[in-house]
């Protein structure tokens, strides 16, 4: 089937990118792999290739870009060559859209052009310990000063992508204490220098993929923000939390179905390398089957994916229709990439081979961005039931 989600223009990008991960990403990856992350140097080629700045509005140093589908190709190659670019995913998908959507002229001016070049990389602090995905019950707290110039911030976070190597940090805080009608009311946004006195990373933490995405635990003590830095409205940061979910699902969801696309491609170089019992494990008809039955499965999301991402474009991707593309393509890639995996042997629970990594890596995707359990839910409702 002859898609038609790219252009030329995307698929010029994609050679450039295709490249650049050959040259710049394969020969070291390895060494990031044993690393547990990327090395901070690698954000700023990044940034000079321009990957950070497709989105960011050109007086700003960007593209001015409005489009996601230099993303999806950027999930298709990385997924490609079995690599990561460590935690820069959350620098774009997850940092830039509340920037855009909150920030003032000024902070703009302040923010956007280091971050188009990858001088100052972006993360965002929401989960905390013990509170999982209830975002309501947050405890950490940003209380004003009494002369007013900035907020005091004390609090910690966890499980926070690319939190290791973040000069600025999206912080969710406390601001006032919930209603009896509203147990989301309170919460503001903050952009939060980590370079600020009382700001510390704790542990990097240790994951079963993801493995070169730096991952840490945040802790702030009188953290000073100053109120320059307030993103938004006081105590509406959690509607604008909510408003961004449908970018974020769409990328998770395009992630899984590159990820379950690269599994069927290294199956299938791998069968028709290997030899057992003198023939190609290829030859076998069990082979043709599960590989035929995994490339039905990525065709069908990769066309999930597709149309996910031109409603995304448009502006018209809805909450329910994102979950549902998440909850799809992340459930085939989990299939795909464990049936690929099993075709491997025992080869295939090696991390030399791209499968294993690629197994480790996948298993996240049905628990970050809302579980699988909260996608049926958001989708029921939308069903009326």
């Amino acid at each position: 089937m002859r898609r038609t989600v790219f252009n030329e223009d995307h698929e010029a990008f994609r050679e450039t990118i295709r490249d650049f991960i050959e040259a710049e990403v394969v020969p070291v990856y390895d060494e990031w792999f044993a690393a547990g992350q990327a090395p901070r140097d690698f954000y700023y080629k990044l940034g000079k290739l321009g990957i950070f700045g497709i989105n960011v509005p050109e007086e700003f140093g960007g593209a001015g870009m409005e489009s996601h589908k230099f993303e999806a190709v950027l999930y298709e190659e990385t997924a490609r060559a079995g690599v990561q670019f460590g935690g820069s995913g959350v620098h774009v998908l997850l940092a830039l859209p509340y920037i855009k959507m909150l920030a003032t002229d000024e902070q703009k001016k302040r923010y956007l052009p280091k971050f188009a070049t990858g001088e100052e990389m972006w993360a965002i602090a929401m989960t905390e310990p013990g509170t999982g995905s209830d975002l309501a019950g947050m405890k950490t707290t940003a209380k004003l000063s009494e002369d007013g110039t900035h907020y005091v911030l004390n609090g910690a976070k966890t499980f926070i992508t690319g939190g290791v190597h973040a000069d600025k940090v999206i912080v969710c805080a406390r601001t006032a204490a919930p209603t009896a009608e509203d147990r989301r009311h309170g919460i503001s946004l903050f952009a939060v220098d980590t370079e600020s006195e009382g700001y510390s990373v704790g542990r990097k933490l240790d994951k079963l993929g993801l493995r070169t995405s730096d991952t840490a635990e945040l802790a702030f003590v009188d953290v000073k923000v100053p109120v320059d830095d307030l993103l938004g409205e006081e105590n509406k940061g959690f509607s604008y939390l909510g408003h961004n979910l449908a970018s974020e699902r769409w990328g998770i969801a395009f992630g899984a179905y590159a990820q379950a696309k690269a599994a069927v491609r290294f199956a299938k170089q791998y069968v028709q390398e290997r030899t057992v019992f003198g023939k190609p494990v290829a030859h076998f008809q069990n082979t043709k089957f599960e590989l035929a039955a995994c490339q039905a499965e990525v065709d069908a999301a990769e066309a999930v994916a597709d149309r996910a991402t031109e409603a995304l474009d448009a502006g018209e991707l809805t909450p329910a229709e994102a979950a549902s593309a998440k909850l799809f393509c992340t459930e085939v890639a989990h299939r795909v990439i464990d049936r690929c995996l099993q075709l491997h042997g025992g080869y295939g629970y090696m991390n030399e081979y791209p499968i294993a990594r690629l197994y480790a890596d996948n298993r996240v995707n049905r628990i970050y961005g809302g579980t699988s359990e909260i996608m049926k839910t958001i989708i029921a409702k939308d069903m009326g039931l």
